[in-house]
């Protein structure tokens, strides 16, 4: 038996950790890395590694009950060109997910990982990325094995956290195996040829291998790696649920005592949280309630019992973008992150003497008195030369805060049960051609829409003027399986559903062809296409039909307190066809990447496309 195994059973054996699987698991990879030490960690440990970070200088303290951390400079966003799907199946690799075999890369993840735990210490982290008793939880449970402090207080607020969770499983070895070794950092070949970052799912063994990085969505291995990558695989491969990039929300009509839930993915730079965290206009807050559930993943699936889709944030927490949240853009995401709160920010500047925190965006200008004042990189303000204006913070910066702290969280949020769907929507970034909102009632219509899913390239170098980048449900950094698989399992999931929610496409971006002005006020005005599209789905609204979905009336939209030129909104309640009969091109060419595409697919393609050309 080696130093390890002692070790590890030990401390096993002192936090009451029983299940024989993990503690298998666990002894294996402390091995491997040679760990010296061994913790295991619940929530209850919370304040106890907290006080310790503070002590070895690895968080700083950045107001009552808020914390401050930084990253390695290189080190500070997910790495796309990193992340690999590995199985045993060459038949799972599709256009998106940079499939590999995993007999190529678990050797070489163990490799990498060898040895390098030595005089540190193994946190091993029980947790579940659902509430208890969710129908879904043979998939929500995981162990994240780590060497990094932080991560661990990270994940204790993304996910729940506890040894119970796991000593219970009803099929103890049926969890995730999540080993994230941070690396040296300063040595990692960061975007070179000789680049030794992986960040690998081996996704038909449940098995999460990541070295080379402390960023949060390449080290909570819960998140996005377990609770997109590897659960939308596990939903596919058990044909039983969907893994999705969504934001989820309650609307409560106060007025009649029904409550709505949608959910919806938008790529990044599309309004998907702050559309999460809204809040009602005040011209309709005596009659409407918005309740956020989540902001980033919904786990969708059919309930037997009444036909209907329903859905649910796995995750415990917000790890969420400081850049440009203020109180217009999302003063609930700001009451989230108070004193007290226990948030930890991550490449935000700093104050050293008064421990405040400031992104861009925060304020209209930077505070004028740099004294104490650090950038993201953790050097001073006031060193600065005037010509100097790079950013104070990193423009992925973050912040993680628990759900239960954001302000309007729905009562229901921990809900095993998950909540009904009565609308799924799509929304790009688009300057031109998408209206405010098209609603679609036809299921291949809908799923199509989602393949063709875009937002406008952000340089040259993304593609040709035009052309949106495709994000196919917006899942496109997260896909596991072949993308014609996938179709096929979201006409499978939800055309199980025997009441169906309606689909529907927004943009919020709109643009005036000459100044470049925004069309639409957007932030808490997008509650109002929301509202008519659930009175489309209750029949209370008819729209209007046209080629690519019904738009709304005019007169049909609640637009009460609502700053919006009439002339410019005839413009967003228009289509224009011509554009649309350009974009059918580039989504016919986008769609022939994938192999095996449902031909429902095509034909609902086939069906906008023609009637288009009929327009």
């Amino acid at each position: 038996m080696t130093d390890q195994t002692l070790v590890a059973d030990a401390a096993l054996d002192e936090a009451g950790l029983t299940n024989g699987a993990v503690r298998d698991y666990v002894r294996h990879w402390a091995g491997v890395t040679g760990a010296s030490r061994v913790e295991v960690v619940s929530a209850a440990d919370d304040a106890r590694l907290v006080q310790e970070a503070l002590e070895a200088g690895e968080i700083l303290p950045a107001g009552e009950g808020r914390y401050y951390s930084r990253s390695y400079y290189k080190d500070t966003a997910r790495s796309e060109e990193r992340t690999i799907v590995a199985t045993s199946r060459e038949s799972d690799a599709g256009v998106y997910n940079n499939w590999r075999h995993s007999d190529e890369m678990k050797p070489k993840l163990e490799g990498l990982m060898a040895g390098q735990l030595e005089g540190k210490t193994m946190y091993v982290i029980p947790y579940l990325m659902s509430p208890p008793g969710s129908p879904l939880e043979k998939y929500a449970a995981g162990v994240e094995l780590t060497d990094n402090r932080t991560v661990v207080l990270h994940m204790i607020r993304m996910a729940r956290v506890g040894i119970s969770l796991i000593n219970d499983l009803e099929e103890p070895d049926h969890f995730v195996r999540a080993v994230h070794v941070t690396g040296d950092l300063e040595h990692l070949g960061q975007g070179t040829p000789d680049d030794r970052r992986y960040f690998v799912t081996v996704a038909d063994e449940r098995t999460i291998l990541h070295f080379g990085s402390s960023y949060g969505g390449n080290a909570l291995l819960g998140k996005i790696a377990h609770g997109l990558r590897q659960a939308a695989y596990d939903g596919w491969a058990s044909r039983e649920f969907l893994s999705e990039q969504f934001m989820l929300i309650g609307i409560t009509d106060k007025e009649t005592g029904r409550k709505y839930h949608v959910c919806g993915g938008f790529p990044s730079a599309s309004g998907k949280t702050n559309l999460a965290m809204m809040l009602a206009p005040d011209s309709l807050g005596d009659r409407y309630h918005v309740s956020f559930y989540g902001d980033d993943i919904a786990w969708l699936w059919v309930n037997p019992d009444d036909g209907r889709l329903y859905g649910m944030n796995p995750e415990f927490g917000v790890f969420g973008v400081a850049k440009d949240t203020n109180e217009k853009t999302n003063p609930t995401a700001l009451r989230s992150i108070d004193e007290g709160t226990e948030v930890l920010f991550t490449n935000v500047a700093w104050n050293e003497n008064t421990h405040e925190v400031w992104w861009e965006g925060k304020t209209k200008t930077p505070p004028v008195d740099t004294a104490g004042w650090h950038d993201w990189k953790g050097e001073k303000i006031s060193d600065r030369s005037t010509r100097d204006d790079s950013p104070w913070a990193h423009p992925n910066s973050r912040f993680t805060t628990t759900l239960a702290n954001v302000p309007n969280v729905a009562d229901d949020f921990e809900d095993p049960a998950g909540v009904p769907i009565d609308a799924i929507i799509f929304g790009g970034r688009t300057s031109d051609r998408e209206p405010l909102v098209r609603a679609i009632t036809d299921l291949a219509e809908g799923v199509y829409d989602g393949l063709t899913l875009g937002a406008e390239a952000t340089a040259a170098a993304d593609g040709k003027e035009g052309i949106l980048r495709y994000d196919p449900m917006s899942m496109r950094p997260f896909m596991s399986y072949a993308e014609g698989d996938y179709a096929a399992h979201w006409l499978r999931i939800v055309g199980a559903a025997t009441d169906q929610p309606i689909f529907a496409h927004v943009n919020w971006f709109q643009k005036h062809p000459d100044d470049g002005h925004y069309l639409w006020p957007g932030y808490r005005d997008n509650l109002r296409p929301l509202l008519w599209l659930l009175q489309l789905r209750n029949g209370e609204v008819t729209g209007r039909a046209t080629p690519v979905g019904i738009l709304p009336l005019k007169e049909e939209l609640a637009l009460d307190g609502c700053e919006v030129d009439p002339a410019e909104l005839d413009t967003l309640l228009d289509v224009d066809v011509e554009r649309w009969r350009q974009e059918m091109g580039f989504r016919e060419e986008h769609l022939q990447q994938f192999t095996g595409l449902p031909e429902e697919i095509w034909e609902a393609h086939r069906r906008v496309a023609a009637a288009l050309d009929d327009a």
